[in-house]
């Protein structure tokens, strides 16, 4: 296999990378560009052994680095963000070409995210800690103890973005990663390896390996030496790494799915509700936190859906390097025939399109709306992950909060409302991570990330990311009984 690949004129290199230096498999996958169906290049195939070498160079590293001191470890963490700045338009480009999210949006929002992602947590982390308190005379000192090596599985949907959630985070706790990115867009993971390097990161580290499912995060995750899991995708997959993660008692943190809802109340600005269900195609609805169930007061839910028809009938689909682009393409011929299937499958038990329910030309799939969908339905019930949603009505407050809390998942929620004591109530019985009122998609790091229900096990973000890849210590000490008083 050729060591690296150009796309969009950028050199990545497809092998993995372990301990510090490039290393290859027998086996390969294509990794194919979801945009004309190109294929981009082979991608080093890793299993069992990929996976124990990766975890005993994470596990070697780990002394040096837990040791390094926090200013120091910052400093690294910034020299990254500094690298991925310097990058923007290259990792811009290949990650488009990887997983057919818009272009623009990766050079004004994802790259710049990524960046401050390890700023963030860089910063966040020289103010880490807390005051020593006293018991009866003793003084309890609370201390951040790195935890060891993590294994971090990320998805495919937001690549780059999504790992350097996990990864910044881990190194700066003092952890060392092994970073198993999606099969289905995994080069921009190697091109971070290649940045956390030359901004000094020492060998062992970061490590990435590369691989489909199973055959090489199984031994990733039953592994005794792996001391934290961090997993971003399906609840399916989610319950084979904890049963695999079981044996260890390897503390897991798992953001998975969703199915959330948007609560478009009578008093909301109907424009600006319309806005956030139209938002809700945000990468061709690839988007775990995505509001695809539309829940409309009874009284605007007509002119809703009228404006809702124009505005969505508007958007432009094709070619995400296109500036002009709205939406872009599905991940993959598997997740087109999947997002197809609810569809068929929903008509034909009797929902009515109002918009899109058709395939376009590739592996494009047209923005759909559905109604008259009953609440136990498939297409309501289950995560689509496409631009599909779903539109029902509501007579009353409490007809709309027992509609959108009627799931297995509980990821988020999103309110349009024009009352505010409505907002406070409604919020306070919504099962959600997280709530938006009146926007959607702000997302600060230092407020917790997290799902309830099967959309999710912990959360991360600020403090609670530091929770979760350290191990506290509490130490108390006796006022007298020093012999040294030196």
């Amino acid at each position: 296999m050729p060591e690296k690949i150009i796309v969009a004129g950028v050199p990545v290199d497809t092998r993995h990378f372990i301990g510090g230096r490039r290393v290859a498999s027998t086996d390969t996958f294509d990794d194919v560009s979801p945009i004309d169906g190109q294929v981009l290049g082979p991608i080093a195939r890793g299993g069992p052994a990929e996976a124990e070498a990766a975890i005993a160079a994470a596990r070697e590293a780990f002394p040096a680095w837990a040791a390094t001191p926090r200013a120091e470890r910052a400093r690294v963490l910034h020299a990254i963000a500094d690298g991925v700045e310097k990058r923007v338009e290259e990792l811009s480009a290949v990650e488009t070409h990887d997983n057919g999210a818009l272009l623009r949006s990766h050079r004004r929002g994802v790259m710049p995210r990524v960046a401050h992602n390890f700023r963030f947590f860089a910063d966040w982390l020289l103010t880490l800690g807390h005051e020593d308190f006293e018991t009866r005379g003793h003084t309890n000192h609370v201390s951040w103890d790195p935890a060891g090596p993590c294994v971090l599985i990320t998805p495919w949907n937001a690549p780059l973005m999504l790992a350097t959630w996990k990864v910044a985070p881990a190194l700066a706790a003092g952890d060392t990663v092994v970073l198993k990115p999606a099969e289905w867009s995994p080069l921009t993971a190697s091109l971070l390896a290649d940045i956390a390097t030359e901004a000094g990161l020492p060998a062992g580290v970061l490590n990435v390996v590369q691989g489909y499912g199973a055959e090489i995060g199984d031994a990733l995750t039953s592994h005794p030496d792996v001391r934290r899991i961090s997993f971003t995708g399906s609840v399916p997959t989610a319950r084979r790494i904890a049963a695999s993660a079981a044996a260890n008692l390897t503390p897991l943190s798992l953001e998975l799915g969703g199915k959330s809802p948007l609560l478009v109340f009578a008093d909301a600005d109907l424009d600006l509700a319309v806005d956030l269900a139209v938002e809700q195609y945000d990468n061709a609805g690839q988007v775990c936190l995505a509001a695809t169930r539309i829940l409309v007061e009874e009284s605007v839910a007509e002119e809703f859906t009228r404006r809702f028809e124009e505005k969505a009938s508007a958007l432009v689909q094709g070619d995400p390097r296109e500036e002009a682009t709205d939406l872009g393409p599905t991940i993959h011929p598997r997740q087109l025939e999947k997002i197809d299937g609810f569809v068929r499958r929903a008509v034909a038990s009797g929902a009515r399109t109002v918009v899109g329910g058709h395939r376009r030309d590739g592996q494009y799939y047209a923005p759909t709306l559905l109604t008259d969908v009953a609440q136990d339905s498939e297409i309501v019930q289950e995560e689509v992950f496409g631009p599909v949603l779903t539109l029902q009505t509501f007579a009353d407050e409490e007809e709309a909060v027992r509609l959108a809390n009627d799931t297995r998942f509980g990821l988020a929620a999103t309110l349009a409302t024009g009352d505010r004591e409505r907002a406070d109530r409604v919020t306070a019985r919504l099962v959600a991570g997280t709530v938006w009122v009146n926007c959607f998609f702000v997302r600060d790091l230092q407020a917790p990330f997290g799902g309830s229900r099967l959309s999710g096990v912990g959360r991360e973000g600020g403090t609670w990311s530091f929770d979760f890849y350290c191990d506290l210590k509490n130490t108390v000490t006796a006022p007298n009984g020093w012999t040294n008083h030196g």
